[in-house]
Protein backbone atom coordinates (compact mmCIF):
# COMPACT_ATOMS: atom_id res chain seq x y z
CA UNK A 1 0.00 0.00 0.00
CA UNK A 2 2.67 2.58 0.72
CA UNK A 3 4.41 1.59 -2.63
CA UNK A 4 1.59 3.07 -3.99
CA UNK A 5 1.06 5.90 -2.41
CA UNK A 6 5.22 6.47 -3.27
CA UNK A 7 4.85 5.86 -7.07
CA UNK A 8 3.31 9.42 -7.75
CA UNK A 9 6.60 10.82 -5.48
CA UNK A 10 8.76 8.15 -7.48
CA UNK A 11 7.74 10.34 -10.89
CA UNK A 12 7.87 13.40 -9.81
CA UNK A 13 11.36 13.35 -8.73
CA UNK A 14 11.86 11.04 -12.33
CA UNK A 15 10.71 14.08 -13.85
CA UNK A 16 12.44 17.13 -11.81
CA UNK A 17 15.83 14.39 -12.78
CA UNK A 18 15.17 14.49 -16.25
CA UNK A 19 14.43 18.03 -16.24
CA UNK A 20 17.93 18.91 -14.80
CA UNK A 21 19.02 16.02 -17.27
CA UNK A 22 17.81 17.62 -20.55
CA UNK A 23 18.60 21.31 -19.30
CA UNK A 24 22.29 19.74 -18.77
CA UNK A 25 22.50 18.50 -22.50
CA UNK A 26 20.98 21.44 -24.01
CA UNK A 27 22.53 24.03 -22.19
CA UNK A 28 26.20 22.10 -23.09
CA UNK A 29 25.95 22.91 -26.87
CA UNK A 30 24.68 26.53 -26.07
CA UNK A 31 27.32 26.87 -23.69
CA UNK A 32 30.14 26.06 -26.66
CA UNK A 33 28.66 28.33 -29.17
CA UNK A 34 28.66 31.13 -26.58
CA UNK A 35 32.23 30.13 -25.94
CA UNK A 36 32.73 30.02 -29.86
CA UNK A 37 31.18 33.44 -29.54
CA UNK A 38 33.56 35.15 -27.20
CA UNK A 39 37.28 34.48 -26.71
CA UNK A 40 36.13 31.70 -23.74
CA UNK A 41 37.71 29.10 -26.05
CA UNK A 42 41.32 31.11 -24.77
CA UNK A 43 39.86 30.79 -21.28
CA UNK A 44 38.74 27.32 -21.35
CA UNK A 45 42.23 26.44 -23.13
CA UNK A 46 44.16 28.12 -20.16
CA UNK A 47 41.44 26.59 -17.67
CA UNK A 48 42.42 23.37 -18.98
CA UNK A 49 46.37 23.31 -18.79
CA UNK A 50 45.89 24.83 -15.17
CA UNK A 51 43.62 21.45 -14.26
CA UNK A 52 46.02 19.28 -15.74
CA UNK A 53 48.45 20.56 -12.92
CA UNK A 54 46.29 20.11 -10.28
CA UNK A 55 45.34 17.19 -8.00
CA UNK A 56 42.03 15.27 -8.46
CA UNK A 57 41.27 16.89 -4.73
CA UNK A 58 41.98 20.57 -6.08
CA UNK A 59 39.73 19.93 -9.42
CA UNK A 60 37.02 19.06 -7.50
CA UNK A 61 37.19 22.72 -5.78
CA UNK A 62 37.21 24.19 -9.64
CA UNK A 63 34.09 22.50 -10.49
CA UNK A 64 32.28 23.17 -7.45
CA UNK A 65 33.02 27.24 -6.83
CA UNK A 66 31.59 28.74 -10.03
CA UNK A 67 28.31 27.93 -8.44
CA UNK A 68 28.80 29.94 -5.16
CA UNK A 69 28.23 33.43 -7.26
CA UNK A 70 25.13 31.96 -8.38
CA UNK A 71 23.53 31.61 -5.04
CA UNK A 72 23.11 34.87 -4.23
CA UNK A 73 21.30 35.35 -7.02
CA UNK A 74 18.66 32.58 -6.38
CA UNK A 75 18.26 34.17 -2.92
CA UNK A 76 17.43 37.43 -4.68
CA UNK A 77 14.92 35.31 -6.67
CA UNK A 78 13.43 33.91 -3.42
CA UNK A 79 12.87 37.54 -1.93
CA UNK A 80 11.37 38.77 -4.88
CA UNK A 81 9.06 35.39 -4.61
CA UNK A 82 8.08 36.19 -0.70
CA UNK A 83 7.42 39.73 -1.98
CA UNK A 84 4.74 39.13 -4.73
CA UNK A 85 7.57 40.03 -7.99
CA UNK A 86 6.39 36.74 -9.25
CA UNK A 87 7.68 37.05 -12.85
CA UNK A 88 10.78 38.83 -11.85
CA UNK A 89 11.16 36.28 -9.26
CA UNK A 90 10.17 33.23 -11.98
CA UNK A 91 13.00 35.52 -14.85
CA UNK A 92 15.52 35.61 -11.83
CA UNK A 93 15.02 32.15 -10.99
CA UNK A 94 15.12 30.38 -14.32
CA UNK A 95 18.12 32.54 -15.50
CA UNK A 96 19.78 31.17 -12.15
CA UNK A 97 18.80 28.13 -13.26
CA UNK A 98 20.44 28.41 -16.41
CA UNK A 99 23.90 30.28 -16.13
CA UNK A 100 23.98 27.85 -13.15
CA UNK A 101 23.87 24.68 -15.09
CA UNK A 102 25.67 26.18 -18.31
CA UNK A 103 28.29 27.00 -16.35
CA UNK A 104 28.34 23.68 -14.33
CA UNK A 105 28.50 21.93 -17.76
CA UNK A 106 31.33 24.45 -19.20
CA UNK A 107 33.49 23.67 -15.80
CA UNK A 108 32.45 19.95 -15.99
CA UNK A 109 33.55 19.45 -19.64
CA UNK A 110 37.31 20.57 -18.31
CA UNK A 111 37.56 18.87 -15.30
CA UNK A 112 35.57 15.72 -16.11
CA UNK A 113 39.00 13.79 -16.82
CA UNK A 114 40.19 14.55 -13.37
CA UNK A 115 37.38 14.55 -11.48
CA UNK A 116 36.93 10.62 -12.78
CA UNK A 117 40.54 9.84 -11.27
CA UNK A 118 38.79 9.88 -7.94
CA UNK A 119 37.18 6.43 -7.20
CA UNK A 120 34.36 7.51 -5.24
CA UNK A 121 33.32 10.77 -7.72
CA UNK A 122 33.45 8.11 -10.80
CA UNK A 123 31.36 5.83 -8.88
CA UNK A 124 28.79 8.64 -8.35
CA UNK A 125 29.49 9.87 -11.80
CA UNK A 126 28.15 6.04 -12.59
CA UNK A 127 25.14 6.26 -10.44
CA UNK A 128 23.70 9.34 -11.75
CA UNK A 129 24.01 7.69 -15.19
CA UNK A 130 22.04 4.25 -13.98
CA UNK A 131 19.91 6.75 -12.32
CA UNK A 132 19.36 9.01 -15.28
CA UNK A 133 18.52 5.62 -17.21
CA UNK A 134 16.12 4.74 -14.45
CA UNK A 135 14.33 7.78 -14.24
CA UNK A 136 13.61 7.76 -17.99
CA UNK A 137 12.60 3.92 -17.90
CA UNK A 138 9.97 5.00 -15.26
CA UNK A 139 9.08 7.66 -17.15
CA UNK A 140 8.79 6.61 -20.12
CA UNK A 141 5.20 5.23 -20.35
CA UNK A 142 3.70 8.17 -18.91
CA UNK A 143 5.02 9.90 -21.87
CA UNK A 144 3.82 7.45 -24.39
CA UNK A 145 0.82 7.67 -22.75
CA UNK A 146 0.46 11.77 -22.75
CA UNK A 147 1.24 11.26 -26.61
CA UNK A 148 -1.45 8.84 -27.47
CA UNK A 149 -3.81 11.36 -25.21
CA UNK A 150 -2.62 14.03 -27.30
CA UNK A 151 -3.02 12.14 -30.27
CA UNK A 152 -6.49 11.92 -29.71
CA UNK A 153 -6.03 8.27 -30.57
CA UNK A 154 -8.14 5.23 -28.38
CA UNK A 155 -11.32 4.45 -27.03
CA UNK A 156 -10.85 6.04 -23.48
CA UNK A 157 -13.15 8.85 -21.81
CA UNK A 158 -9.61 11.38 -22.24
CA UNK A 159 -9.45 10.38 -25.96
CA UNK A 160 -13.09 10.91 -26.10
CA UNK A 161 -12.86 14.54 -24.37
CA UNK A 162 -10.30 15.86 -26.35
CA UNK A 163 -11.64 14.84 -29.66
CA UNK A 164 -14.58 16.66 -28.61
CA UNK A 165 -12.71 19.77 -27.31
CA UNK A 166 -10.79 19.59 -30.97
CA UNK A 167 -14.19 19.66 -32.28
CA UNK A 168 -15.38 22.67 -30.12
CA UNK A 169 -12.44 24.31 -31.41
CA UNK A 170 -12.91 23.63 -34.24
CA UNK A 171 -16.83 25.10 -34.83
CA UNK A 172 -15.72 28.19 -32.43
CA UNK A 173 -12.67 29.32 -35.16
CA UNK A 174 -15.12 28.90 -38.13
CA UNK A 175 -17.98 30.92 -36.73
CA UNK A 176 -15.31 33.74 -36.79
Amino acid sequence: MLRRFLQPVWVLLAIIFLIEAWLWDHCEPIVARVVALIPLARFKQWLSERVDALSPAMTLIVFAVPIIPLFPLKLVGLWLLAHEYWTSAVFTILFAKMVGVGVTAFVFDVTRDKLLEMHWFEQLYELVLRLRAKATELVEPIKGRIRELVKGNGEGWSARTLRLIQRFRKSVHEAR
